[in-house]
């Protein structure tokens, strides 16, 4: 069900519904936004799980969850029996979830990125710091681009639209996996090249991580049709791929 433009219009709210059933409820996250409450969300006023039962109008319960600096879709379950069935559907692989990102440098055609990477908790114990999780990320690179200017030590810049396929879900695992392979996602303050992020910053405007989650494929939980919920990038991220030379790249992309 693809819902209304009224119903998003009825409230001043910053996100968009992209599915909407008796059962499920998808909407697109903005960049810098909780999807739970915490201290810092508490001090902003507002968090998406709050912003999605504005918009739902009923309790919704979060099954998954984006990183802050993410955009994109988000599910939510309208009762705690298909919400247990998502959380089981993310635990065994059974969505397919893919990711559009910008990154530093040219990447291989497709690849698979296998690396196991640390758990991240709040306050890690010392075993907690050595603990490893197995982790696979598969990515197809969508486009690439080559600029004249010397943002590095290179007289040329060059960067890359890729399309990440996570098979696991480790916390950060895209941007963790893509600095592993030496090709940063664009304005990622934690695990970038703040060279390159100062360059998008100071020359498109672009103060965001340039990572957002495109789309999810799975099972209907209850009626056990084939569902899939695509969130377009916003309205910021078009405007880099577009002075990038990809806004038709990615304008294909989303009529598949």
């Amino acid at each position: 069900m693809t819902p209304s433009t009224e119903k998003n219009a009825n409230f001043n709210n910053p996100i968009k519904v992209l599915y909407e059933d008796e059962y499920l409820f998808a909407v697109t996250k903005p960049p810098g936004m909780f999807v739970h409450r915490t201290a810092l969300s508490r001090e902003r006023g507002f968090f998406l799980l709050q912003e999605a039962r504005n918009l739902y109008g009923s309790h919704l319960y979060p099954v998954h969850r984006l990183d802050r600096p993410t955009s994109g879709v988000v599910i939510f379950a309208t009762t705690p029996q298909v919400a247990r069935v998502l959380a089981e559907y993310f635990r065994k692989k059974e969505i397919e979830k893919y990711y559009i990102a910008v990154v530093r440098g040219w990447t291989d055609t497709s690849g698979v990125i296998d690396s196991h990477l640390v758990k991240i908790t709040e306050n890690p114990t010392p075993v907690e710091q050595l603990k490893q999780q197995e982790a696979v990320t598969k990515y197809e690179t969508i486009a690439r681009t080559e600029i004249p200017v010397a943002v590095s030590r290179y007289p040329t810049s060059r960067y890359s639209l890729v399309l990440a396929n996570p098979i696991t879900g480790r916390r950060h695992q895209i941007r963790r996996h893509f600095k592993h392979i030496s090709h940063p996602i664009i304005g990622d303050v934690l695990y970038g090249d703040g060279k390159h992020n100062r360059f998008f910053r100071d020359n498109f405007g672009i103060k965001r991580l340039l990572l957002h989650s495109f789309s999810m494929k799975f099972k209907h939980p209850v009626y056990g049709h084939t569902v899939k919920i695509t969130s377009p990038p916003g309205d910021d991220f078009m405007e880099v791929l577009s002075k990038l030379g990809w806004k038709e790249v990615m304008e294909a992309l989303l009529a598949k």
